[in-house]
């Protein structure tokens, strides 16, 4: 059965398999070479993890700059719902599959471990990141 889902649903099931996996996630999480990343996961160990959410075949087909994220992380996933073709997906990435309340890792994506200092880059921006948002939240600006 094909499960239509927009990419926030996608998201918010794949979040939460990463947090049952003891990562904290960012959505929408800016990388210093201009491309925003769909979620970001930091481990507890600072392993970095990009998830690049694929809402439908046309999605994927007119979104080649994946690739681009590769250098910005330990682990790269695409994550889609049920029924989305996952054979036309490159197959030495890694493959998650979620709905909006859940998600499943089908192929493990290879390790690529990043350099100590953009690993430390990478922390300080999640960290910041996280703490601007929270502070939004509890304090919004005015206006």
């Amino acid at each position: 059965m094909t499960v239509d889902l927009d990419a926030a649903a996608i998201g918010r099931g794949t979040a939460r398999l990463l947090a049952t996996l003891d990562f904290a996630v960012l959505a929408e999480f800016p990388l210093a070479n201009g491309r925003r990343a769909d979620l970001f996961a930091l481990g507890h160990d600072g392993t970095c993890v990009i998830v690049e959410i694929k809402s439908s075949l046309a999605d994927y087909r007119a979104d080649r700059k994946w690739r681009e994220y590769l250098p910005w992380a330990d682990r790269f996933y695409f994550a889609v719902a049920s029924g989305f073709p996952h054979h036309l997906l490159p197959p030495e990435e890694g493959l998650l599959l979620a709905d909006r309340f859940e998600g499943t890792i089908l192929r493990e994506a290879p390790s690529r471990p990043l350099a100590a200092a953009r690993r430390r880059s990478l922390t300080l921006r999640f960290a910041r990141l996280a703490a601007s948002r929270l502070a939004r939240l509890t304090d919004p600006p005015p206006g």
